[in-house]
């Protein structure tokens, strides 16, 4: 099965979450709705601003882990590096 490693955040430059999903445009919407208590409702990560699709959730959590020891330039360089004007790709996302 498919997965997908995608990062979130509040505003360009803002604060940064990294996860992991088998359905990406249903998580999406869960972090924008913040249905669920946590790290990304209370700094309200709600633009989804990276993604990629891994053949395998093992391989997905493996980037996943791998990214998060990445320092905060890394991570906010590989953002940019796709999405240079950190765009909210949700609505790029089929439902």
């Amino acid at each position: 099965m498919a997965a997908w490693v995608y990062i979130v955040t509040n505003r360009k430059n803002g604060t940064l979450y990294i996860g992991v999903t088998s359905n990406l445009a249903q998580r999406s919407h869960q972090h924008r709705t913040g249905a669920f208590e946590g790290f990304t409702h209370r700094y309200r990560l709600h633009r989804l601003v990276y993604v990629e699709l891994h053949a395998t959730m093992p391989l997905a959590i493996e980037r996943e882990k791998r990214l998060k020891t990445w320092n905060r330039a890394w991570k906010v360089r590989l953002i940019n590096k796709e999405n240079p004007g950190c765009d909210d790709l949700y609505d790029r996302i089929q439902m």
